[in-house]
């Protein structure tokens, strides 16, 4: 069974940076396709970065375009998602999901990842 633990959120300072951690077991995590995702208090939860073990591509939603970076350790079996100049706009909790490879259509949409993780909170704020 696929499982997915978040952390590396907190509370940090506008103009800050932080990298978010999601490690996953039950698969190797050359076979899942990730994404990260945030939802702030009274919006909906929006896909922020997805990716594909398979080519590489990887999406960037415009709200962090250019200040983030996802990336993965496959012998940690641990996806990361860097994002710098934070506001308090990336308020959030956000969450890593994944679906297995062979089963993602390459769209960064929630519907389109079976398996979540419990989500971590991040504050940026002075």
């Amino acid at each position: 069974q696929l499982q997915l633990v978040e952390s590396g959120g907190g509370l940090v300072q506008p103009g800050g940076s932080l990298r978010l951690s999601c490690v996953a077991s039950g698969f190797t995590l050359d076979s899942l396709a990730i994404g990260w995702f945030r939802q702030a208090p009274g919006k909906e939860r929006e896909g922020l970065s997805c990716t594909s073990s398979s080519d590489g591509s990887t999406y960037y939603a415009d709200s962090v375009k250019g200040r983030s970076t996802i990336s993965r350790d496959n012998a940690k079996n641990t996806v990361y998602l860097q994002v710098n100049s934070l506001g308090p706009e990336d308020t959030a909790v956000y969450y890593c999901a994944a679906e297995l490879r062979n089963r993602w259509y390459g769209f960064c949409r929630i519907a389109d990842f079976a398996s979540w993780g419990q989500g971590t909170q991040v504050t940026v704020s002075s």
